[in-house]
């Protein structure tokens, strides 16, 4: 631990000299700088969270302790530090000075190209030459297609950039198997309340503000007039638990929300000419909560809102209104392999069997997304689209599925067991089975000798054939006796 911890005195200070100089520490001060990106931390020591694949032991601390920076994708939910842990990481390998001080290249699948990559690996491919490495930190990679990752594959492999991958989608089903197994994968998860807590507890001291404890029964209104002149607003410890909490796990949320309502906190103090500071109510959070979700919710829509819409709309038979609902979203930029994915489940559950091609024009749709990407598979998603809106509508598949399950749920007591004759010919089927067949064949053979004395005494005393008697007993005992078909 002792080189980790020199390695982050090391680094935050070289970073501090070089990254952030005069300047740049305005900027940093300046109220256009999202609060998120001014709490960034620089070290690992200020680094909040993630305790499960940061703390002494694990596979990726030995690594940074060792100063061994693979390839790696970092994967989890939105605002739970996968590029703060990847500039960190990088900024680590700037300890042993300027002529082996790392690059690093920060990009985004969203806004970058194929053209930027190639820029970058070549830029890289000079600094080898003197010695740097180059990390290039690729945000959102789940939004390049599969062959479009591809270009990554020859420069990891060869060791020219080591790539950090962020996404918050599973990199099994969305990333290229052959560049996954170049690379570890680490589990973030969302942030705890406690943790949260601790960060928008030190937001509001970067922002001049004070937080108090009701339960401690102070007087608010002595507290306003007692404040110091550099202390701007005043805020309940209790809401800022509430805030936390209603975040699930997303420290750019809860500081986005924290930001807003001190900000129309302010205005409408200068407003109104008051010199108190103000307090931050509950109330002010909540409202400065939903309006920071509806500015970064995509242009104002609700993806998933967007989503239903098409899908009610293809399910009503409107191809015009589905184009409408398909266009918004698309503009809202919602990735177009998940629209595939839903135009898929329209596909199976609206359309159904009375039209099986449905199916796979709509697996086709989802795999012409992932090969080319957006804005040329737009039109696939349109004629996908107009497709099942014009295909005739059967629900018989998914109403019969619902009928089953809830007889399962309704179930009173322990679930019936599997009928020998179908269950899975395992070792103890075999068995079960080869049980059932020997007390039939012990049955059987009772019956038999059964049979054979009572023809013995009847064919003393009777003139038929012994043949002619003995199917007609085999018939009478069959007839009665459902295990003793086989014998006839």
């Amino acid at each position: 631990m002792q080189s980790i911890q020199k390695t982050e005195t090391v680094t935050s200070k070289s970073t501090m000299s070089h990254t952030f100089k005069s300047e740049d520490q305005k900027l940093l001060k300046s109220s256009y700088i999202p609060l998120a990106e001014k709490m960034r931390p620089l070290s690992l020591s200020q680094y909040v969270g993630q305790k499960h694949i940061l703390d002494y032991g694990t596979v990726l601390y030995q690594l940074l302790e060792k100063n061994e920076i693979p390839s790696m994708i970092l994967w989890g939910p939105p605002g739970c530090g996968k590029t703060t842990l990847a500039i960190i990481i990088a900024g680590l390998n700037n300890q042993e000075g300027e002529s082996k001080a790392t690059r690093f290249v920060k990009l985004s699948a969203t806004s970058s190209g194929i053209g930027d990559i190639k820029e970058a690996v070549n830029e890289a491919k000079n600094e080898v030459k003197f010695g740097r490495q180059t990390i290039i930190f690729m945000d959102e990679i789940h939004r390049f297609n599969k062959l479009q990752q591809d270009i990554f594959l020859p420069h990891v492999e060869a060791g020219t950039i080591t790539l950090i991958g962020a996404t918050t989608e599973n990199p099994s089903f969305s990333l290229n198997s052959a560049l996954l197994s170049r690379c570890r994968v680490f589990v973030l998860e969302k942030l705890a309340s406690t943790e949260l807590i601790s960060i928008l507890q030190k937001a509001i001291v970067l922002m001049n503000g004070k937080i108090y404890d009701p339960s401690n029964s102070v007087n608010l209104e002595s507290l306003k007039t007692n404040v110091p002149e550099h202390i701007n607003f005043l805020i309940d410890i209790q809401n800022i638990e509430w805030l936390a909490n209603a975040c699930d796990g997303n420290a750019r949320v809860a500081l986005g929300g924290l930001e807003l309502a001190i900000q129309c906190k302010m205005m409408s103090n200068t407003a109104s000419q008051s010199q108190n500071s103000q307090t931050i109510t509950l109330e002010d959070i909540k409202r400065s909560l939903m309006r920071y979700q509806t500015v970064t919710d995509k242009r104002g829509d609700n993806c998933q809102d967007l989503i239903s819409a098409l899908q009610k709309s293809i399910r009503a038979g409107e191809a015009n209104a589905s184009l409408y609902w398909l266009a918004r979203v698309m503009a809202a930029e919602e990735d177009p392999v998940c629209i595939a994915r839903r135009l898929i489940r329209i596909a199976t559950e609206d359309v159904g069997i009375i039209d099986p091609d449905a199916l796979g024009i709509a697996v086709n749709t989802m795999h012409g997304c992932h090969m080319i990407g957006m804005p040329e598979c737009d039109v696939l998603l349109t004629q996908c689209v107009v497709y099942l809106a014009k295909s005739q509508k059967s629900r018989i598949v998914d109403n019969a599925l619902r009928a089953a399950q809830q007889l399962v749920q309704n179930q009173k007591g322990p679930q019936p067991s599997v009928p020998h004759h179908i269950r899975y010919k395992s070792e103890e089927g075999k068995l079960m089975a080869k049980v059932q067949r020997e007390k039939i064949l012990f049955e059987s053979k009772i019956a038999r000798s059964i049979i054979c004395r009572r023809v013995w005494k009847m064919s003393i005393f009777s003139k038929l054939r012994w043949g002619k008697l003995l199917r007609l007993i085999l018939n009478k005992y069959c007839t009665n006796n459902k295990k003793l078909q086989k014998i006839k």
